[in-house]
C-alpha cells in the first residue's frame, strides 16, 4: 500500500465528518458502512475509481470527464432535492394572487423535515414521467416506507405547504381531472377500468411520486374545521380571510366591455376571464345557461347583457363597483361548485357550507360508525395501509380482527386555496396526511406572466426573490 499524505487524511478527515453528521441526521446506523467507501476513495484507493483519467485515448478520457461529471451533477442534484430544497413552478390559480400562476419557486426540505424516499432509485428533477419516452421515471424496488428525519419545525396553521396529492395514488392517464376516485364514482368502476381509449391506462404511484399540489393549511390535526357562506371556522372561532383570497363573481355591465388595461388593474389573467353573454354570442354554455337561474334578465331583443364570471380579490370587487358601467355584480352560489367530499356519501355539504368535520390527529381514536366510516375510511384503509372488509353479519374486520374503533397512525391536514371558487382542494378530495407533505414555499426565484411577451412585461421582475409569506 502506498504511503497516505496528510492531504489525504484531511480530505477524508473533512468527507467522513461531514458524512457521520448526515448518518446521525438520518438515524440510521447502517449508512455508517459508506465510511469505507470514502476510505477508500481518499486513502486506500483498492478500487481504481480515476483508472479513465490514465488513458492513452484523448478522446477516451475527453468523453469519460463528461460522463464524470454529468454522474456528479445528477447525485448533487438528487441529493438536494431531497434533503435540501426543490424548484417547483406554480401551474394552476389556485393560490392567486398569494402566488400566481408563473412563479418559480424553491421549496424547502428542511421547513419540516426531508422524508425519505418511498423509491430511492429515481432520475432526478422529474416526478413521474420521464419526457419524451413517456415511461416511469423510477424503479419500484426497493421500496422503503415513511420515514421523516428532523426539521427546522412543523406544519402551522395557514402554512402555503407543498405536498403530493392523495389522491394520486391512482391514476387514468388519460383523465387525471377530476381524479380517479371522482371518475369512479360518476362513470361506474368497471367502465373506468376497461375504457383505455377514455381513461388511458390505469397505474398506481407510490407516496413520493405522486403529483405536487400546493396550498394553504387552514387545519391541523385534531381541528374541527367548517365553513359557512364562504366564512371559515376552526373549533368555533372565525377565521381572518387571507389578503388576497378570491371569490368568483358574475359582472354584468350596461353593454360596455371591460379593457384590457382594467383587467391588468385588477390582475386578472385572461384564462381567468370567462364572458358569459357578449349580447350576440356566449363564449361558456355552461354558465351561459346559469343565468336566468342567477336572477339576469334578457334585454327587449332576448338577449343577456355582457356577463363576466371573474375571480375578485376584495380590492378588485371594490374596484369594479366603482366602474360607472358596471350594473350588477353577484357572487356565485355554491350551486354551481360541484360535489364536495366524500365521494359517493350524502352530507348536504358544498364548497361555501362545508362541515363541520374533525381532521385526524395521531393517537386519537374513532369509533367506526356509517358516518365515520364514510368520512375516513380512505385514511385506514389507503393512508395508513390497513385491509378492511365487512362479514355478512355486519361485523367489521380490520386486518382480519373485529373492530369497532380505530387510532390513527398519522397526523393529517386540511388544505384549501385562496381562489376559493378554483381550487381543487380538501373540500373535493379530503385529508392530506402527513407522510405526503413535501416542504414549505420559501422564495420566488423567476416570475413569468404568459398573457404578455418577454420583453413586454413578460417577466414580473417586482416577483424576483421575493420572499413567500403565509400572511
Amino acid at each position: 500500500m502506498k504511503k497516505i499524505s496528510r492531504r489525504q487524511w484531511i480530505g477524508f478527515g473533512i468527507w467522513a465528518t461531514l458524512y457521520v453528521l448526515f448518518c446521525i441526521w438520518m438515524e440510521n446506523l447502517w449508512l455508517l458502512l459508506g465510511l469505507f467507501v470514502l476510505a477508500d476513495i481518499f486513502l486506500t484507493r483498492f478500487v481504481p475509481w480515476g483508472a479513465w483519467k490514465r488513458s492513452k485515448n484523448k478522446h477516451v478520457r475527453e468523453a469519460l470527464e463528461w460522463v464524470d461529471d454529468i454522474l456528479f451533477a445528477l447525485i448533487a442534484v438528487y441529493f438536494i432535492n431531497l434533503f435540501v430544497f426543490q424548484n417547483y413552478q406554480i401551474p394552476t390559480a389556485s393560490l392567486e394572487k398569494t402566488l400566481l400562476v408563473g412563479d418559480y419557486l424553491f421549496v424547502s426540505k428542511l421547513s419540516y423535515g426531508p422524508r425519505v424516499p418511498n423509491t430511492p432509485l429515481s432520475f432526478p428533477l422529474v416526478q413521474n414521467t420521464m419526457p419524451f419516452f413517456n415511461c416511469k421515471s423510477y424503479l419500484d424496488w426497493p421500496h422503503w416506507g415513511y420515514k421523516r428525519v428532523k426539521g427546522l419545525g412543523h406544519v402551522q396553521r395557514n402554512d402555503i405547504v407543498v405536498f403530493n396529492l392523495p389522491t394520486g395514488d391512482t391514476v387514468a392517464l388519460l383523465q387525471q381531472n377530476p381524479d380517479y376516485y371522482w371518475l369512479t364514482q360518476e362513470n361506474g368502476y368497471d367502465v373506468v377500468n376497461t375504457r383505455r381509449d377514455i381513461f388511458g391506462k390505469i397505474v398506481y404511484r407510490p407516496v413520493d411520486k405522486r403529483e405536487n399540489y400546493v396550498k394553504r393549511c387552514v387545519g391541523l390535526p385534531g381541528d374541527t374545521l367548517m365553513l359557512r357562506n364562504n366564512k371559515l371556522y376552526i373549533n368555533g372561532r372565525l377565521q381572518k380571510d387571507p389578503v388576497c383570497m378570491q371569490l368568483c363573481y358574475f359582472v354584468e355591465t350596461n353593454g360596455t366591455l371591460l379593457t384590457e388595461e382594467q383587467f391588468r388593474k385588477m390582475n386578472i389573467s385572461r384564462e381567468d376571464r370567462r364572458l358569459v353573454s357578449a349580447g350576440q354570442h356566449n363564449e361558456d354554455l355552461y354558465y351561459y345557461e346559469a343565468l336566468a337561474y342567477l336572477g339576469f334578465t334578457t334585454n327587449a331583443d332576448g338577449r343577456y347583457n355582457p356577463v363576466y364570471r371573474l375571480p375578485l380579490t376584495a380590492e378588485a370587487l371594490a374596484y369594479l363597483r366603482k366602474l360607472p358601467f358596471v350594473r350588477t355584480i353577484k357572487v356565485e352560489p355554491a350551486e354551481l361548485g360541484g360535489a364536495t367530499y366524500p365521494p359517493g356519501y350524502v352530507t348536504g355539504w358544498t364548497r361555501d357550507d362545508f362541515g363541520p368535520i374533525w381532521i385526524p390527529r395521531k393517537g386519537a381514536t374513532i369509533d367506526l360508525n356509517e358516518r365515520n366510516l364514510a368520512l375516513y375510511r380512505r385514511c385506514i384503509v389507503n393512508y395508513e395501509g390497513n385491509h378492511m372488509e365487512r362479514r355478512p353479519d355486519g361485523t367489521l374486520l380490520i386486518n382480519g380482527q373485529p373492530a369497532t374503533t380505530y387510532t390513527f397512525k398519522y397526523d393529517y391536514y386540511w388544505m384549501m386555496g385562496d381562489n376559493r371558487h378554483n381550487s381543487a382542494d380538501s373540500r373535493s378530495w379530503g385529508f392530506v396526511p402527513e407522510d405526503h407533505i413535501i416542504g414549505k414555499p420559501i422564495l420566488i426565484w423567476l416570475s413569468i406572466d404568459k398573457d404578455r411577451s418577454l420583453f413586454n412585461g413578460g417577466i414580473r421582475w417586482n416577483r424576483m426573490f421575493r420572499r413567500v409569506r403565509s400572511d
